[in-house]
């Protein structure tokens, strides 16, 4: 840097001096190899370039002299050297022959070597590009052969392997596919195909739904049948339940084992249904992006199909439809459960209880719009059996049934006021066709389903046939009208939103024994025509249907699952059994009303009395033989058919009536006066009288009736007023005691009354009953005192 420095300024000051460098600075810097641009620049600049050219001659020249000077110090050597370099020409000379020589034969030799080399990179270059053809070729092969495999699944329906077949060209090979035409072709082709295979899943899940339609009541029809079987089997298991119940309540010692076995027709493989297309076209739309498309497109098709569904046919009564229209339902709601389980998100459980709303909504309207037009109670009980098993079917798979059953419950009233009208027709009938005669039952089987299926048999052991039943035909029909009323009944209720019904089956069996059977049989026996042995028989059917109650109670308990014993508790009985109970002291008052009626008939016949006569009767009177012969008929009839209590009832209260009407015959104005004659001949009537009731009270077994009294004392009236006539001293019945112990029954008025009437008999010449003058004053003296003391 100083170096450079000093030369800088000598040069400078060269510069200054003569205008240019100084030859010992520009031979320095020549000698040094400096860059001389900055002395030829400033030489320039100073407009002298030629003295720097001259410069630059004369450093030559110096150089030259230089050399020459060398040249001649070194002459011998540089000989020498000459020499040498001779030497080395000649030298170089034969080995450029010799190169030449070996050039030519290495280019005889490389040109045949060219040849060759340019046939190998011929070669090569074609086998490349056969490498590339046959790599073209491949790929091309490859992909025709996808084309080929897509074409061949789509033709076999086998679209989600075509999809992936297409995805994997689309992928892999659409991009390296060498033949432009043929990439396009494909191109164009992939889209086309595309929605080739929507199309054709779309055209099958269509012709889906309207198979799924077609075979939806099938599938509903054999659910509802499985709902059945099973509520068949729930009844058979409830019965030997019963039967185990009943021989554990009586001391059975036989034990009841019942296996429970599963009914392989229970299983839903016997539901078999195709929901292939269904998977496959939400598949292959999920594989096309359009899901929430085909789930939409499922959904709004599936309503639309549901609200056809739910639409009732005018051409038939739903009576005639209502099967297949639930059918159809339930088939509906069961495929859609497995859609719903088994094709993942294609419908929510939102979507489907919203569809399970409309179906609820539009069922509860018809049903009871139709409940509401049928006047049939059988109508009823159809409809609402079958909608129950609808909800047992689509209660197994989930769905909330209660409005259904609800509505059903709603409807029990006028279903049962429809069912006590048909039972009220069918009692009616009943009643109006009975012969009311003893039902003679000839064979065993008429037994069996007249008594024993009722619990009438009064003993275990099977009787002798023809066996004579104490009751008429109505009874085996009233009960058997019963008992289908409770299995009516308990069919309607069972099965519905309440589990404990048997207070409410209570209800209206008591309502149809009360207001329906007990008022038929009342209005009967009321019957003011009806004859004295209908009556009998009718009370004694009103007795054996009142002891019925009990076996409608325990049956009603037993279809309704409830304990046998919990119904045979003193306060569980039917409300009906008192009022059949009262009914018939109504019945047999009814009964004693008619006899009573009857024998007034005969009683009319005392008009023809001589109250007067001149000698003693030789013989009962007339109306008593009328009427001993009708109660010789009534009695032995009435026994045959009364129980002891209701016989007892009615043949004391004739005698007791007859006693009355004998004492209302001497108080009447057709009996103006009387003599000692037309009391003796009513002494001897009373007499007959008195010995038949005696007759009657042991041979009808009223003496063994508990705190029965004899029937004699049904004339103690009579009786009395009797002995008080033929009594020589009347006036002792103004006397307390012996009034008290003899006269009792009396009454002080009707005694003035009668003895009033009495009429000495007149003086008469070689009479057989001379006059009796103290007996006349006797009772003259009653009459007196008798008057006196009212």
């Amino acid at each position: 840097m100083q170096t450079k420095s000093r030369r800088r300024g000598s040069l400078e000051h060269g510069e200054r001096d003569h205008g240019v460098v100084d030859d010992l600075t520009l031979s320095s810097c020549i000698s040094n190899g400096e860059d001389l641009g900055p002395i030829i620049r400033a030489a320039f600049e100073m407009g002298k370039p030629e003295l720097l050219l001259h410069q630059l001659r004369n450093f030559v020249k110096l150089k030259e002299t230089e050399i020459e000077d060398l040249c001649k110090v070194h002459y011998e050597e540089f000989i020498h050297a000459v020499d040498e370099l001779r030497g080395v020409l000649v030298d170089a000379h034969d080995l450029k022959n010799g190169l030449a020589s070996d050039n030519a034969e290495l280019q005889h030799a490389g040109n045949a070597l060219l040849g060759k080399l340019d046939e190998l990179i011929e070669s090569h270059s074609t086998k490349k590009n056969i490498t590339e053809a046959l790599d073209s070729l491949k790929i091309c092969s490859d992909v025709m052969n996808l084309c080929v495999r897509a074409n061949e699944h789509i033709n076999n329906n086998m679209y989600y392997p075509a999809l992936k077949l297409i995805d994997s060209i689309e992928r892999d090979y659409l991009t390296k596919i060498p033949a432009h035409d043929l990439r396009h072709i494909i191109e164009r082709q992939i889209p086309i195909i595309r929605v080739h295979i929507e199309k054709s899943v779309n055209n099958e899940f269509s012709d889906w739904l309207v198979q799924v339609r077609s075979i939806a009541r099938e599938i509903g029809q054999q659910s509802v049948w499985q709902a059945s079987s099973a509520r068949k089997r729930e009844m058979e298991l409830r019965s030997r339940q019963r039967e185990a119940e009943e021989l554990s309540r009586y001391g059975g010692k036989e034990c009841l084992y019942i296996l429970e076995t599963e009914d392989p027709d229970e299983d839903d493989s016997i539901l078999k249904f195709d929901l292939t297309p269904v998977y496959r076209a939400y598949h292959i739309h999920a594989c096309l992006g359009l899901q929430d498309q085909f789930q939409d497109y499922y959904y709004k098709n599936r309503q639309l199909q549901l609200n056809s569904d739910l639409q009732v046919s005018s051409s038939q009564s739903f009576l005639e439809q209502h099967q297949t229209y639930f059918a159809q339902i339930a088939g509906f709601f069961i495929v859609e459960d497995r859609i719903l389980r088994t094709a993942g998100d294609l419908i929510t459980n939102s979507q489907v209880e919203i569809l399970w709303e409309i179906a609820v909504s539009k069922m509860i309207s018809l049903v009871e719009d139709q409940f509401s037009r049928m006047q049939t109670a059988n109508h009823l009980l159809i409809v609402k059996d079958y909608v129950s098993l609808l909800c047992a079917t689509l209660r197994r798979y989930g769905y909330q049934v209660g409005p259904l059953l609800d509505i059903l419950d709603k409807n029990r009233d006028k279903y049962h006021e429809l069912l006590l009208t048909d039972c009220k027709r069918s009692i009616n009938e009943s009643l109006a066709n009975d012969s009311y005669e003893k039902m003679i039952i000839r064979k065993e089987y008429e037994y069996r389903s007249n008594i024993l299926a009722f619990h009438l048999q009064t003993t275990d052991i099977l009787p002798a046939f023809p066996f004579i039943a104490p009751f008429s035909a109505t009874v085996p029909d009233c009960c058997r009208i019963v008992k289908t009323f409770i299995e009516d009944s308990v069919s309607f209720l069972a099965y519905g939103s309440r589990m404990d019904f048997y207070d409410v089956v209570k209800k209206y069996l008591d309502k149809l024994l009360i207001n329906v059977l007990n008022e038929a049989l009342l209005k009967l026996i009321q019957n003011t025509t009806l004859a004295v042995s209908h009556a009998m028989q009718i009370a004694a059917n009103m007795t054996v249907l009142e002891q019925s109650c009990d076996f409608f109670a325990r049956y009603a308990a037993q279809l309704c699952g409830i304990p046998v014993r919990l119904v045979d508790r003193p306060h569980a009985s039917l409300a009906a059994k008192s009022v059949l109970l009262k009914s018939q002291g109504a019945a047999h008052e009814q009964m004693l009303v008619l006899v009573k009626t009857k024998v007034d008939e005969f009683m009319q016949l005392t008009i023809n009395i001589n109250w007067t006569p001149e000698d003693p009767p030789y013989s009962t009177n007339e109306y008593l033989n009328e009427v001993i012969i009708y109660l010789e008929t009534i009695i032995p009839l009435a026994q045959q058919i009364l129980p002891l209590d209701a016989l007892d009832s009615v043949v004391s209260g004739v005698l007791l009536h007859i006693s009355e009407e004998l004492i209302a015959t001497f108080l009447s104005e057709d009996v103006q006066r009387f003599n000692i004659h037309a009391i003796m001949g009513i002494d001897a009537d009373l007499k007959v009288l008195e010995s038949h009731a005696d007759q009657w009270f042991q041979v009808t077994g009223l003496h063994e009736l508990h705190g029965a009294t004899n029937l004699r004392e049904c004339l103690l009236e009579a009786r009395q007023l009797i002995n008080l006539l033929l009594t020589n001293q009347p006036e002792n019945f103004l006397n307390p005691v012996i009034r008290l112990k003899s006269y009792s029954a009396l009454d002080s008025r009707k005694v003035l009354i009668i003895a009033e009437k009495y009429k000495d008999l007149p003086e008469k010449l070689f009479s057989r009953n001379p006059k009796n003058p103290s007996k006349k004053k006797s009772m003259d003296l009653l009459v007196r005192r008798l008057r006196d003391g009212l």
